[in-house]
Order: structure tokens, then sequence, then C-alpha cells
């Protein structure tokens, strides 16, 4: 059911994947909507060059620690934009939650060597 991700099959692999026993709908939103926050920091990243490396680290570790390093790396891929891939690989390198594949995508599956990271960003982590 989950081997392709898609519109009608995305909320409830993240229910499935979601990790947290006998939690309440609103603190799953709340997990959830980092990756809105992960996204508008991308964005801000692009559009000014303001790169909150920290805040970024701290919201995908999050999201790690409740979806798990698989789930967590098709969800993120899943919701970001595809030209934001290179920042979310570098962040996901760091913290050692890039797979080899991602299998799934919109009917897409993307090998870990296939894309490029963001070396502004991967300089930036290392320093870290």
């Amino acid at each position: 059911m989950f081997d392709d991700l898609t519109d009608d099959n995305f909320m409830i692999y993240a229910l499935k994947c979601y990790s947290t026993p006998n939690c309440i709908i609103s603190e799953f939103n709340e997990d959830f909507n980092r990756i809105k926050y992960i996204k508008r920091l991308f964005r801000k990243y692009k559009d000014t060059g303001d790169l909150k490396e920290r805040l970024i680290l701290n919201h995908i570790i999050v999201l790690g620690n409740v979806f798990g390093p698989e789930a967590v790396s098709r969800i993120l891929f899943y919701k970001i934009d595809e030209e934001d891939y290179p920042l979310l690989k570098s962040f996901l390198t760091y913290l050692n939650l890039m797979p080899k594949l991602i299998r799934g995508i919109r009917g897409k599956d993307y090998l870990n060597s296939s894309l490029t990271m963001d070396f502004f960003v991967a300089k930036r982590l290392r320093a870290i």
C-alpha cells in the first residue's frame, strides 16, 4: 500500500509511522507542522541567504525521533519541493538519516548518489 506515496495515501502513511503511542491528534499536527517550518526556513535561505541551520536540524531531529529514520526521509522528500532536495540532502546526510534509496515518491525512486548537495550548507554543518 505504501510502495508509492501519493496524495491519497500520504497522511495514512504518516499516521502509521508516527511512533508516539496514545498521542492525541494535536500532538501529531504539532509535529507534522515542523515540515512547514522547514520549508519556510529553506525558502528564507534561498531568498535572503540567511541559514538557520540549527533550527532546521532541531526540526529534523524531532521528526526523526517521532517518525523513524526511513519514514522521515520519505515524508520530507514527499513534502519538500524538488528544487530544495540539495538542501534537504545536506541536512539528512549530516544527521545520518539519508538512505541510499528513497523509494516511492510520486512514482519516482531517488538514489542518494544521483542527488546533489548544497555545498555551502554542508560546509556550515561541518563547522558545527
